[in-house]
């Protein structure tokens, strides 16, 4: 359930081909692969030829998306295994980045947070990365009190990963963590927490 009016809740506004740019940077996982063969669809695969494709296959994706991309004959495409090595990577294709070059990306709301930490991490205006919520709405989210950060977290309340708090997820996000904020629901009342409801399928 979105809180209409606060600031910090990303916006997602799609992955729009910037046809200035010197080059492409599309970081994509699961499902956000189609965000980007719907481009192709519209624009045409000119600009591929000056592109280059991290993915992380991921959640559930109905295609073989690697071959899909592949396919597509971009410059370079390479397949993550995990998402620490597509982190490693992204950070050394943003090292080498030169002016001009676009930064995409498109997945799951956790995915897109980590990967905008990274890109932050480098200096870039976080206004001018085109990204696209594809896939689960699954959160990720981080206790306020003990600080330890959950993954793919589909319920509200939940239970911490790390002290075991039952947490209230909340709609205000940290784009400095990648991650939306939870806060003890029982602090007042040990033991009276609602039972968890399915928020974020």
């Amino acid at each position: 359930m979105l809180v209409q009016g606060i600031k910090s809740r990303p916006e997602y506004k799609g992955l729009d081909i910037d046809p200035h740019a010197k080059r492409h940077l599309f970081v994509l996982e699961g499902e956000g692969a189609a965000a980007l063969t719907d481009q192709v669809a519209v624009k045409g695969k000119d600009f591929l030829a000056k592109s280059e494709i991290l993915y992380l296959a991921a959640g559930a994706a109905p295609k073989a998306y690697d071959v899909v991309l592949s396919a597509l004959s971009p410059d370079i495409f390479w397949q993550a295994p995990t998402l620490q090595p597509l982190l490693f990577r992204l950070r050394a294709c943003l090292e080498q980045a030169r002016m001009g070059t676009r930064l995409y990306i498109a997945g799951t709301e956790g995915f897109i947070g980590q990967i905008m930490q990274v890109a932050l991490e480098f200096g870039i205006d976080f206004n001018s990365i085109h990204t696209e919520h594809r896939g689960s709405t699954a959160r990720r989210v981080q206790c306020v009190h003990c600080k330890g950060i959950t993954d793919n977290v589909t319920t509200s309340p939940f239970a911490c990963s790390h002290c075991g708090l039952p947490l209230l997820v909340r709609d205000h996000y940290s784009r400095r963590l990648g991650a939306f904020q939870g806060v003890n629901i029982d602090a007042e009342e040990p033991g009276t927490a609602p039972a968890p409801e399915e928020m974020f399928p």
